[in-house]
């Protein structure tokens, strides 16, 4: 078995590369399963750059443009139909049919990842079991056991069949959300699934729902390169940014509109003016620095003096920036295992993180950073003071390390989908 498992093609789904959480967490999975000797190929709807180790299924002017035309009409309907609420919500009306490639004729197990803007339907993933191999699926948000949202916060209409959806401008017993859990669960009646869910909090979710309840559901974390984001000196991470070498330097990623939900903007804020106020600290002492903002736009709304970096591409910038702070903040209301906070903590960096969703599978709480109560900005300010306080930051640094490489290094993570794979095999009824 073990020598015939080397010649097994596991091929991935994902509708983007290296784009949003989803499409960076696949390919680096796909890379840590290379890199552990396997025959791991990924698959993506659309292509922004080229990318030889990539194989694009929408290529030619025609086919991309086709395509890219679904993705907008998805965003389109989804705009016209949901309630002006940072709440992303999919209708699966366009899609593609692809059973017939040569690629998934080939493989023998199809592992399916984060499908949306145009690309698997409920219908589709049928099609692709008609060619009767294993179907994995990794979770990275709630869309598959869902209506149609893929962040559900305190909803609870997916134990049932929804309806009366919250999102939804004309909600109601048999709105949008009811007649897409139909659909699902109609196409879910004739797959044998197997789900992975990233974090115990996902894993919980999809146990607890009505579409997915049965499932088989195992849970295995993200990965990533712990050869890129790896501790770097601190002063000079901080002179290759630009950064003040002195300051206590707070750090968080992409931070929309105040008003935004997801992201939890206004706590973050509010935490900040408390941590100022309530611990005595002077403002002149501290800066916040911002990665993966386009634009200035909330700098007048800080109490302290902030840095904008723009959109990161470059992973070893990225890394770089990580362990130029002294602690990263997390104020995420609902997030399954977010990348963030992974690759912070692979970089040496604390956090101060609300506890919700995945993050407590990696943040210990007062051990690699602290975990706040939920929605509550005068507890992640007294996080960030514990932080800013601690005699002997060294110790969060190795800890926060050391979280990574014992449980979410590339070998480990890679390990457990190969032991997954190799059961799935081993139990598969060719046709």
């Amino acid at each position: 078995m073990e020598l015939y498992f080397w010649v097994v093609k596991i091929v991935h789904l994902n509708t983007y590369a290296g784009n949003g959480g989803a499409g960076r967490a696949c390919m680096r999975l796909n890379k840590a399963l290379k890199a552990e000797g396997l025959d791991s190929e990924l698959a993506v709807n659309f292509l922004f750059r080229n990318n030889p180790e990539v194989h694009n299924l929408s290529k030619g002017f025609f086919s991309k443009w086709f395509t890219a035309a679904g993705i907008i009409l998805e965003r389109i309907t989804a705009k016209l139909f949901t309630k002006d609420v940072p709440i992303p919500f999919s209708f699966p009306v366009w899609g593609k049919d692809i059973s017939g490639l040569k690629l998934l004729r080939s493989a023998d197990i199809i592992h399916l990842h984060w499908i949306n803007h145009a690309f698997l339907r409920p219908e589709d993933i049928v099609r692709l079991s008609s060619l009767n191999k294993p179907i994995v699926w990794t979770f990275h948000d709630s869309n598959a056991f869902t209506g149609g949202c893929h962040v559900r916060y305190d909803c609870d209409h997916f134990l049932k069949e929804c309806g009366d959806c919250p999102v939804l401008k004309y909600p109601g017993p048999d709105d949008s959300s009811h007649r897409i859990w139909k659909r699902k669960a109609k196409a879910y009646s004739k797959l044998n699934l197997t789900i992975i869910a990233p974090s115990k909090w996902m894993a919980d979710s999809v146990k607890k729902s009505s579409l997915l309840g049965m499932a088989k559901v195992v849970n295995i974390p993200n990965t990533l390169d712990t050869k890129v984001f790896k501790p770097s000196v601190k002063s000079e991470a901080r002179t290759k940014l630009g950064l003040n070498p002195d300051k206590f330097i707070l750090m968080s990623g992409f931070m929309p509109s105040r008003k935004d939900l997801h992201k939890g903007t206004p706590y973050l804020i509010e935490a900040i003016e408390l941590f100022i106020r309530d611990h005595q600290v002077s403002p002149d002492l501290v800066e916040l620095v911002v990665f993966g903002n386009r634009d200035e736009k909330n700098v007048s709304e800080f109490p302290i003096h902030t840095t904008f970096l723009g959109t990161i591409a470059d992973d070893e910038k990225l890394a770089l920036c990580y362990s130029a702070a002294d602690v990263f903040l997390a104020p995420s209301l609902e997030d399954n295992l977010p990348n963030t906070v992974m690759e912070s903590l692979a970089c040496g960096t604390p956090l101060a993180a609300f506890t919700t969703g995945g993050i407590p599978d990696m943040v210990k709480h007062k051990h690699n950073g602290y975990l706040a109560d939920y929605r509550s900005s005068a507890d992640m300010a007294a996080g960030i003071a514990w932080i800013y306080n601690y005699p002997n930051r060294a110790e969060l640094n190795f800890n926060a390390r050391q979280t990574i490489e014992e449980h979410f290094s590339e070998s480990i993570i890679a390990g457990q989908h190969i032991d997954l794979y190799k059961t799935l095999l081993n139990n598969h009824v060719p046709a």
